[in-house]
């Protein structure tokens, strides 16, 4: 395939920001499967955590594209509660078009913490992490403040150049989301059926023990080669298990369903969408 060298004009034109944990995958691989889309499978994370490396940096992601005019877009979904991406896109990017994908916080501070739980990065229970900004992974619930995150990207955006939607809407229209979101990003829409359904969930894969995993990494790049082989999966399922995750217990949950009200508040005004529905105590919703 031809493709553009780094000095032509490389910028992305639609950037999706997030939010982590919500699923924002899905929705990158179905403008992926869209012939005149070009999105590099990393998230580039160049104006959040990377953005020291330098502009040359960011446009290495994108060396890959093809020649043909391809409509060129990014997903980094840290940047939606990075405090300083809205600011740096803009200064680069002043016209670019947003995606941002929202799922309900309680549940992405859950996922979130599942996540590295899963990885060893935490071993304590969600009352640990979960039950107030002051611990050590507070990311957990600032991430899901979206309305305090998407007032800052409106402090540099028009609004219109927002487009949100939210997780749950995938599973009950996903043709729906993908042509509202070809649309705002100037594609014509494609829809791949056979993705529809595929949503990547870790938590739920079976894993090897961590010491296992820890005593394996120098091999990484070695067994690279063999990696999704019928011998090595083989072998690898005799081992893996699934992980036995801590669970969220009611009253924590409804104490972060509490947290959450007010900024749920602000981020159906600031966007005009309806998440009334996260803001329910479980208790609630059991009766």
């Amino acid at each position: 395939m031809t493709t553009h060298s780094i000095g032509s004009d490389w910028h992305p034109e639609f950037i999706v920001i997030g939010a982590a944990k919500a699923a924002t995958t899905w929705i990158q691989m179905q403008l992926q499967a869209n012939p005149v889309i070009f999105m590099p499978d990393p998230e580039p994370h160049y104006f959040s955590r990377e953005f020291g490396q330098g502009e040359a940096f960011y446009a290495s992601f994108f060396s890959g594209r093809p020649a043909d005019g391809a409509l060129i877009g990014e997903k980094s979904a840290d940047y939606l509660s990075y405090d300083q991406a809205p600011a740096r896109i803009a200064a680069m990017l002043p016209k670019v078009r947003l995606v941002v994908q929202l799922r309900d916080p309680v549940e992405r501070a859950y996922s979130d913490y599942k996540m590295l739980f899963r990885r060893g990065t935490v071993r304590g229970q969600p009352e640990e992490y979960l039950s107030s900004l002051d611990n050590p992974q507070p990311r957990f619930l600032n991430d899901g403040l979206y309305g305090k995150h998407l007032s800052r990207w409106l402090d540099h955006f028009e609004r219109e150049q927002l487009f949100a939607f939210r997780f749950e809407d995938v599973a009950r229209d996903p043709e729906q989301v993908v042509r509202l979101t070809s649309e705002h990003i100037g594609a014509p829409v494609l829809f791949d059926p056979g993705l529809a359904n595929k949503h990547e969930n870790s938590s739920k894969s079976p894993l090897l023990p961590l010491p296992l995993r820890k005593a394996l990494a120098p091999l990484k790049d070695t067994v690279r080669p063999v990696r999704g082989t019928r011998l090595f999966e083989g072998a690898r399922s005799l081992l893996a298990r699934q992980v036995a995750y801590p669970p969220l217990r009611p009253d924590l949950r409804e104490r972060l369903t509490e947290f959450y009200q007010k900024d749920i508040d602000l981020a159906e005004k600031l966007l005009g969408l309806d998440l009334s529905h996260w803001k329910v105590p479980a208790s609630e919703i059991a009766a």
